[in-house]
C-alpha cells in the first residue's frame, strides 16, 4: 500500500492529547509523534456531510454540490447521497491512473462509482447499501461478522449502555473489514473512516469514559492495520474538531419573523424536521388527527414554547415514557400545532441549521420566489446588516461573520446554496430552524472548526511547517504521495510534508444523474444526532 488515509470524524488537538498522555492511543500517537502534524481548519460548514465531501475531492461545497445533510429542489428536500457529489473523488483519481483502492465507512460514498477495488459505503448510506464491486458486501459480512452501517440500537428508546457497546464493536467491525478488503484487494490506496468518534460527543454528552473507549477501539484498529497494511505514506485527517457549546441556540427563522422577512403557516411541513419522518415504531397512526383535543391542545403548547419533537423525544426516553406517548399521539398532532415558515411566502429562511445561513427567495430562480431578481443584492446586504446586528441576551455579538456565500463557497453549483452566510461566534452557538422563542439552550458538544492533520511515513519531511493547513490540502497531499499529479482546479495544495507533482488539467467529470435517497431509517439517524430538529 502506498498511501492510507486514516479519517477520524471530529478529531482534535484538545480531544486527542490528553488521551496521547494517559497513554491511551499508542498507535495514534506514534503516528503524530513520527510524523509532522498540525491543525486542520475545516470549511464552513464544517458539518460531516458537506465536509468529508470537500476533504476527498479537494474543493468548496459549489465545485462538489453538497452542502448539507439535505439537497433541496425548490422546496422539497431530500438527504444527500454520493449522485449529489459532483467532482472526482480520491479513489476515481487513483482509478484513472491505474491504481487499485479500498473504500470503507466513508459518509457520502453511496451509491458508489465503478472503480478497480472496493467501496463499502459509510453514513447517510442504507444499512444494506449498493457497494462496489457488487456482492463484496455479503463477502465481508461472512469474513468478519455482522458487518452494519449503524449500530442495531442507534435510534433505539432502551438507549445507553447497549448502544454505547454497539458503538465500540462498528469500530472494530471497520478496520477488520478494512483489513480483509486490503488483503484480498492488494490496493495502493486505502481509506477507512470511523464516525464514532464524533457520535459519542453528540449521544453521551461529557462522559469521557466514553469517549476514550471509543478512541481505544478506534486506536486499536489502526494498530491491526498498520501491521497488516505496512504503507508507505499515513495521512490522518478530520473533518472538523468538537467541543462544548457555552452560548445559546439562536432561532434565525423566529428572529427573521419578527423583522416581517419570514412568513409562518400551519397548512404544511416548513423546514425540515423529525416531524416529517414517519416513526413507526412509535407511532401507529397514520390518519392525520390524534382524535383527541386535549392531546391537540397540549402539543400546541409544547409547540408554541419551541419544543422540537427531538428535544421532547429525549426528555421522555429519559423517564421511560418516549414509546407510550409516541403510540398515542401522531406526528400529525404536534403538525397540526405548530406555525412552520411558509417558503412560498417568504423573503427569506433558514431551511437547515447545518447550512450555517439563510436563503433568499427569489423570482425566477425559486418556485414561487417573492424578490424580484433585480432587488437580490440588496436584499442580501439587507440580511447581512440584520444578521450582523443580531444578539445575545448577554448583549454580545450571535456572530463573528455574516457575509455573502461567495466568502467561502464559489463554482457551477453554488447557486443551489444559501445565500447569505453566517458564522457564530468561537463556534459558542448553534443554529435552528424552530418557530418560537428567540434563544435556548444549545447541544451540549458541537462542532469546532479546527480538526487535525497527521502524515507520517517513508519520504515525510518531519520538519515541514503546516500552519495553515486546510481540509482542502487532504486530496492534494493524499494525490502527492501516491505520484499523482493534484488537479489544478482544486481549491487546496498539497501540505509541504510530500513533494509533488506539477498540478495537471482533467478532463470535465462525468456527473452521476442524481439518485433518491428513500430510508426513513437515514433521516431518523439525523434527527438523534441533532442534525434534524
Amino acid at each position: 500500500m502506498k498511501t492510507l488515509l486514516f479519517g477520524l470524524d471530529a478529531a482534535c488537538f484538545p480531544v486527542l492529547r490528553p488521551l496521547f498522555e494517559d497513554g491511551e492511543l499508542p498507535h495514534l500517537k506514534s503516528l503524530f509523534a513520527d510524523g509532522v502534524t498540525g491543525k486542520l481548519t475545516s470549511q464552513i460548514p464544517p458539518w460531516t456531510a458537506s465536509a468529508w465531501p470537500s476533504l476527498y475531492t479537494g474543493v468548496n461545497p459549489g465545485k462538489h454540490g453538497v452542502f448539507d445533510f439535505l439537497r433541496f429542489d425548490g422546496y422539497d428536500w431530500d438527504i444527500v447521497n454520493a449522485t449529489d457529489v459532483r467532482h472526482r473523488s480520491l479513489w476515481e483519481y487513483a482509478d484513472d491512473a491505474g491504481l487499485t483502492s479500498v473504500v470503507v465507512n466513508v459518509p457520502v460514498t453511496s451509491p458508489p462509482p465503478e472503480i478497480d477495488g472496493a467501496v463499502i459505503p459509510g453514513y447517510l448510506a442504507s444499512e444494506d447499501p449498493q457497494c462496489q464491486p457488487a456482492g463484496i458486501l455479503e463477502d465481508v459480512r461472512e469474513a468478519v461478522g455482522d458487518y452494519r452501517v449503524y449500530a442495531r440500537r442507534e435510534t433505539d428508546e432502551r438507549a445507553g449502555k447497549e448502544k454505547f457497546e454497539d458503538y465500540v464493536e462498528l469500530s472494530r467491525l471497520r478496520g477488520e473489514a478494512f483489513c480483509y478488503l486490503a488483503d484480498r484487494f492488494e490496493p495502493e490506496f486505502g481509506f477507512v473512516q470511523f464516525q464514532k468518534t464524533d457520535a459519542v460527543f453528540h449521544d453521551f454528552p461529557g462522559d469521557r469514559e466514553k469517549v476514550r473507549r471509543i478512541y481505544r477501539a478506534v486506536d486499536e484498529q489502526v494498530g491491526a492495520i498498520l501491521n497488516d497494511c505496512d504503507p508507505d505514506t499515513v495521512v490522518v485527517a478530520s473533518d472538523h474538531g468538537m467541543g462544548e457549546y457555552e452560548g445559546y441556540e439562536f432561532r434565525v427563522n423566529q428572529y427573521l419573523r419578527e423583522e416581517e422577512i419570514v412568513e409562518t403557516t400551519r397548512d404544511g411541513q416548513g423546514v425540515p424536521s423529525w416531524f416529517q419522518i414517519k416513526d413507526e415504531r412509535l407511532t401507529e397512526s397514520d390518519n392525520g388527527s390524534s382524535g383527541s383535543p386535549i392531546l391537540e391542545r397540549l402539543a400546541a403548547a409544547a409547540a408554541g414554547t419551541g419544543l422540537t419533537y427531538q428535544r421532547g423525544k429525549a426528555v421522555l426516553e429519559r423517564v421511560g415514557l418516549a414509546e407510550f406517548v409516541g403510540r398515542h399521539v401522531p406526528v400529525s398532532a404536534v403538525f397540526a400545532a405548530s406555525d412552520a415558515v411558509d417558503f412560498t411566502a417568504s423573503r427569506a429562511y433558514l431551511r437547515s441549521p447545518s447550512e450555517l445561513g439563510v436563503r433568499l427567495n427569489v423570482k425566477g430562480r425559486d418556485p414561487d420566489g417573492v424578490v424580484p431578481a433585480d432587488e437580490y443584492e440588496g436584499a442580501r446586504d439587507a440580511l447581512i446588516a440584520l444578521l450582523s446586528e443580531a444578539t445575545t441576551p448577554d448583549g454580545t455579538p450571535v456572530f463573528e461573520e455574516v457575509v455573502r456565500r461567495e466568502r467561502y463557497i464559489n463554482g457551477p453549483y453554488a447557486d443551489e446554496a444559501i445565500d447569505v452566510l453566517v458564522v457564530p461566534t468561537d463556534f459558542q452557538h448553534s443554529l435552528s430552524a424552530v418557530i418560537g422563542g428567540q434563544f435556548d439552550d444549545p447541544e451540549p458538544y458541537n462542532h469546532k472548526r479546527d480538526g487535525i492533520v497527521a502524515i507520517a511515513g517513508t519520504g515525510v519531511n518531519a520538519e515541514a511547517d503546516l500552519s495553515g493547513a486546510h481540509l482542502f490540502d487532504v486530496a492534494p497531499t493524499v494525490l502527492a504521495s501516491l505520484g499523482i499529479a493534484p488537479d489544478e482546479g482544486m481549491d487546496g495544495n498539497p501540505l509541504p510534508a510530500v513533494d509533488a507533482p506539477e498540478p495537471a488539467s482533467y478532463p470535465e467529470y462525468a456527473v452521476r444523474e442524481q439518485a433518491a435517497t428513500e430510508d426513513d431509517a437515514v433521516a431518523q439517524r439525523l434527527s438523534d444526532l441533532g442534525y434534524l430538529e
